[in-house]
């Protein structure tokens, strides 16, 4: 039986020792330390944050970083924009490309329904065909609503976006031509560049994002048009987009979460002290004499970025998680000496990247006071899981 919204909302007031398994579990105040850190650094490079929601999905997430400072939100899919909007969320900047014209005029009516209480909608562009059809969806919205629009230019990341320079000029000018798109600037993200394991090379690449960025917008300029913002970075990089005097917005997500495949990676001594804040949690179902068995499979976390890790140990056991399918963990003792852990024993699972195992799940279960001796003190809808379109 799937779990209900009032099955999990028995739990709250309940020991962590009590969630059933396999869960996904968020330390509340490995978070909301978190979130400080960002605030305080954006605060101090006087620079604006806009986390990107496709990480955590959740409205009230989402409200929890506006209310610290974030500028708004950034989503990938429309089907997220508009589930964020429902609860409540009113500044939101889509960092894709939309075509399809079915997408296209619900964009434009979200652009009209978020402007009627005082918010705002961005999307990115990269192509002039784009820009056409979102003008023609906009001018059939019948609302005199206008939308935010970012051209997207490649930085490094090879998808999306033009080539830097030249070919952004006209798209910049064919958007300040149409009377219901506001040219709001650039869009310059290289996503790779995150996940680099030294701090030095991360450095290095950022630094050719931040030459390109700043030759676009000069030539964009030079047309007499001018560039309110460029936008873009991410956890492993912020520091030196923050630091360049050329981006004035970062879209870092992952800092709120963290997950394996960035605490392999080197950490700049400039980077806040980002500390893990999603876990799953699960149990041990079965003891071998080589292994254990936990009830956590590949259903209940993404591996795109590599298995998880097991977290809070004690010192003398040292487990590696190993692939045990879809519904089961393999955890093995990497020290000679290291024992297994007995049957029912419950851990914590760090996974490998946050954003894919997040939309496993419907909820968050929120806990206070730690991970070992802590209480469950909410629970938070994924509001956008499977916001795919």
């Amino acid at each position: 039986m799937k779990t209900t919204p009032e099955a999990l909302q028995t739990t709250v007031g309940q020991r962590v020792d009590l969630i059933d398994t396999p869960a996904l579990v968020v330390d509340l105040d490995a978070m909301d330390r978190n979130i400080q850190r960002m605030a305080d650094f954006a605060r101090k490079h006087q620079v604006r944050w806009r986390p990107h929601a496709k990480l955590h999905k959740s409205a009230e997430i989402a409200l929890l970083q506006q209310r610290a400072g974030a500028q708004g939100v950034c989503v990938q899919k429309v089907a997220e924009a508009e589930a964020l909007a429902a609860g409540g969320v009113d500044d939101i900047t889509i960092t894709n490309q939309v075509i399809a014209m079915p997408k296209l005029h619900r964009v434009a009516r979200l652009a009209a329904q978020l402007a009627a209480r005082g918010g705002r909608l961005g999307v990115a562009v990269d192509h002039a065909d784009g820009i056409a059809r979102l003008a023609e969806a906009m001018a059939q919205s019948g609302s005199d609503a206008g939308i935010d629009v970012l051209v997207e230019i490649d930085v490094g990341q090879g998808r999306c976006g033009v080539p830097p320079g030249e070919a952004a000029v006209p798209l910049a000018l064919a958007v300040s031509r149409s009377p219901r798109l506001r040219f709001a600037g650039l869009h310059a993200y290289h996503g790779r560049a995150q996940h680099l394991a030294s701090s030095v090379g991360r450095r290095e690449a950022i630094a050719k994002v931040v030459e390109a960025a700043y030759h676009t917008r000069q030539l964009i300029e030079a047309e007499g048009l001018a560039v309110p913002l460029i936008t873009g970075s991410g956890t492993g990089t912020l520091v030196h987009e923050a630091a360049s005097g050329v981006f004035g917005e970062l879209q870092a997500g992952s800092f709120l979460f963290m997950d394996a495949d960035y605490a392999r990676n080197e950490r700049d001594p400039a980077q806040p002290a980002f500390e893990h804040a999603l876990y799953v949690k699960t149990q041990v179902v079965s003891v071998r004499d080589t292994h254990a068995v936990c009830d956590a499979g590949h259903k209940s976390h993404a591996i795109d970025s590599g298995l998880p890790t097991v977290a809070l140990l004690p010192a003398d056991r040292t487990l590696r998680y190993a692939n045990g399918g879809d519904e089961h963990g393999l955890l093995y003792a990497d020290a000679p000496d290291a024992r297994l852990p007995s049957l029912g024993h419950m851990l914590w699972l760090i996974p490998g990247h946050c954003d894919p195992t997040v939309n496993l799940y419907d909820f968050f279960i929120g806990v206070r006071g730690g991970l070992m001796d802590g209480v469950v003190e909410r629970i938070i809808r994924v509001d956008a899981r499977g916001a795919l379109t």
